[in-house]
């Protein structure tokens, strides 16, 4: 197959690069809609307890308050006459407001739990009409208006889940622009002093730009049909850069290896296919087959991610499969032309003799080289062992963010925070009686403030002696009780309280659904759980198979499988100590929290994949001279000679675009952006140069072992990574000088 692509590189290539630059045109059309589909969502399971009480109250009551507006006096007290006049003003312009629901404040009800401690802020609670997409461009439009001064007299923040995702969907449109702007040029100047020349360095963008315009095209697609998640965009922009670089640095620097080594222009793009273009299709279908991994959660956040990480290594996989080598044939010898000043046109030997040097010099101690690397990895994952988990929140806005204000103003000037109460459901008719005692039961639980429902509001296992019922939270058929805590949310406390609530003994013959904020938290994380090994299996399940098929070894896998999950662990556990246990937090600017727990599964998986990916990449070389008759240390050697600085310097590229979302002011993907570009330089530098020659001669001859029945099953049925080679260069040719790009690829 690899060989009929190169024909048709070589005899048509004018045509594919006509059809390309006609396909990313119509991609880009198609793209630049995409964004107006993507919601800022997904992190719940819509089949999950506390999603069933969401619809039911959005069916029965109108729908769970989702905009909090905090109203500040600008002169005084919110209950004083000016502002009392204005506030129901405001109140009334509100409610005529025709995409809003439920708008309740504490001018209409006088209830003193909407109103703050020391009286200068009321709250003024509403549900904004709509679903997702739909329900942010009214959140939006409703917020743009009263937002700031109103009638001067008073001051009005946004908050709620609507507020949030009114600064958090802006924002992330912001943090992608500025990553990008920081990482382009970056990798540019990178390939630069990579390869040395301008024409190969350009190349590379190339199939990043094919590879993120087709996937925008694709997610504007799948848009139009299902839920997507928004920040599926900034996968799709640091992998599709990452990936476009990897692949095609290691298509151009075998390209330009068989050009110095005198092979014509049509051997050479023949020769680069049947090599590194098997190789590149490999290590594309291990990176999609850890991504694919991700369909299986019920949260459409993560598998959007599945779906635009799939999208973009398939993508880039197949423009570097063919469009890379209509490039290179019609360059041919010009793909080194603009050479910079500082790179040496000519080298000696064909490998990169300091990652052979490395390598034998591992291989020579194992044990003595590899032991102190494992301790600091092992050292790296031991903040696991106290690792919590959370779902997103303001939080991971900026302290400057209005709806993280409002938040902490809720928590820290009212008498409980209304906006995180948990809601009790009951789809049935119940007596006033049996509500009452269930109500005053809730409101005896360790933490609750008080429990509003249409029979009362209860606190402390008792009536409380003001404020009448609500009749709005009963129905014919229906009751919602909502819980109110002064809890800190997203908490321990928090959690074992959605945990107590639904314990809790409810009136004879229903049962009650609970949902809110932190009932939320609490199924997101079981759900995720409960998938794990599902996607866990899926993932070794499918590496194993690909690397076996690779390599016709069953121990490869296994060493690979070993050493990933060790430099996994360690980068997990260092974005544990930082994002959780708040060090660095003043220098990079977040607040410490639990990891967010999809954003950690999604991290994994990134990371996973993209570390099989120089696996494939190193593996593949040295596959390729132990099939030549070389014994397994001076494959190891001499394949790590030639791969090394590739891996390195794809994995420093990969990294840049990764590393850039440290900027970010959304703290999650601050956290996102760190740790995968950590996890791709452990692998690239300590995995790839101690660990791999160290386990390789350890293993000796064993490391290419595999049972005769599978052996066989191989030889009949196995993806041979390279077409048959030549005998190997006399001496004399090896030796030979070739032509050099700077970092000796």
């Amino acid at each position: 197959m690899f060989e009929r692509i190169a024909e048709l590189a070589i005899r048509r290539s004018r045509l594919v690069l006509i059809v390309t630059v006609v396909a990313v045109a119509l991609m880009g059309v198609l793209g630049a809609g995409a964004f107006a589909k993507l919601q800022a969502g997904g992190f719940d399971d819509p089949s999950s307890e506390s999603s069933r009480a969401r619809d039911l109250v959005d069916e029965k009551f109108g729908g769970e308050t989702n905009l909090v507006l905090l109203v500040r006096s600008s002169d005084g007290r919110v209950d004083a006459p000016d502002a009392e006049r204005t506030g129901r003003a405001l109140v009334s312009d509100l409610k005529k407001e025709s995409d809003l629901d439920n708008v309740v404040s504490f001018w209409d009800t006088g209830s003193p739990d909407l109103r703050s401690k020391d009286g200068r802020e009321a709250m003024v609670l509403a549900r904004v009409k709509g679903h997702d997409a739909e329900q942010q461009e009214n959140a939006k439009g409703v917020i743009d208006d009263y937002k700031g001064s109103y009638k001067g007299a008073l001051t009005v923040k946004a908050g709620g889940s609507a507020g949030v995702s009114y600064e958090m969907g802006p924002q992330t449109g912001e943090d992608l622009v500025l990553a990008e702007s920081i990482a382009v040029p970056l990798v540019l100047l990178l390939l630069l002093v990579v390869f040395g020349t301008v024409v190969s360095a350009l190349l590379p963008l190339v199939i990043a730009l094919v590879a993120i315009v087709g996937v925008f095209a694709q997610l504007s697609l799948i848009g139009s049909v299902t839920d997507v998640s928004i920040f599926a965009i900034n996968l799709t922009t640091a992998l599709g850069l990452g990936l476009g670089v990897d692949y095609a640095l290691l298509m151009i620097s075998r390209f330009r290896e068989q050009l110095a080594a005198g092979a014509t222009v049509e051997d050479a793009v023949r020769r680069t296919m049947s090599t590194a273009g098997r190789t590149v299709a490999f290590s594309a279908a291990t990176v999609a087959a850890a991504l694919a991994a991700l369909m299986v959660f019920p949260q459409y956040f993560l598998r959007s991610f599945g779906y635009s990480g799939v999208g973009v290594v398939v993508i880039a996989a197949l423009a570097t499969l063919f469009v890379m080598p209509a490039l290179l044939n019609v360059l041919g010898h010009r793909v080194n032309k603009g050479r910079m000043p500082w790179a040496k046109p000519e080298r000696s030997g064909s490998g990169s003799s300091g990652w052979g040097r490395l390598a034998r010099t591992v291989m020579r101690r194992p044990a003595l080289t590899a032991l102190p690397v494992l301790a600091v990895l092992v050292a790296a994952a031991s903040p696991l062992l106290g690792i919590t988990f959370g779902t997103a929140d303001e939080r991971v806005l900026s302290e400057s963010a209005e709806s993280r204000q409002v938040a902490t103003s809720l928590r820290e000037n009212f008498n409980g925070n209304d906006a995180a109460a948990l809601h009790v459901v009951i789809d049935k008719a119940v007596d006033k009686e049996q509500l009452t005692a269930y109500a005053t039961r809730l409101s005896s639980l360790d933490g609750v403030a008080r429990v509003e429902s249409s029979a009362g509001v209860h606190a402390d296992g008792k009536p409380r002696a003001t404020g009448p019922g609500n009749p709005a939270l009963g129905r014919p058929g229906a009751q919602q009780l909502n819980v109110v805590s002064a809890l800190t949310p997203k908490s321990d406390e928090a959690k074992a309280l959605v945990d107590d609530v639904r314990e809790a003994t409810p009136p004879s013959g229903t049962d009650p659904l609970v949902g809110g904020a932190d009932a939320e938290l609490v199924d997101s994380n079981s759900s995720i759980g409960a998938q794990l090994p599902l996607a866990a299996g899926l993932i070794i399940v499918t590496t194993f198979v690909l690397l076996f098929l690779f390599t016709g070894s069953v121990v490869q896998p296994l060493r690979a499988l070993v050493l990933n999950i060790i430099s996994l662990g360690a980068t997990i556990g260092v974005m544990t100590w930082i994002f959780q246990d708040g060090n660095l937090s003043g220098l990079l600017g977040f607040t410490a929290q639990p990891m967010e727990t999809s954003m950690t599964v999604l991290m994994f998986c990134v990371a996973f994949g993209l570390s099989m990916d120089y696996e494939v990449f190193v593996t593949s070389r040295i596959k390729e001279l132990h099939e030549l008759g070389a014994d397994n240390e001076s494959a190891v050697a001499d394949g790590l000679g030639h791969t090394g600085r590739i891996v390195s310097a794809a994995a420093v590229l990969l990294a840049v675009s990764f590393f850039a979302f440290g900027v970010a002011e959304i703290s999650f993907m601050k956290l996102f952006g760190l740790g995968s570009g950590l996890a791709i330089l452990i692998d690239a530098l300590a995995v790839r140069g101690v660990l791999v020659p160290a386990a390789m001669r350890l293993l000796g001859r064993s490391a290419w072992y595999a049972p005769g029945p599978l052996r066989a099953f191989h030889n009949r049925f196995g993806l041979s990574e390279s077409a048959p080679a030549p005998a190997p260069a006399p001496e004399s040719v090896r030796d030979a000088p070739h032509e050099k790009d700077s970092a000796g690829v």
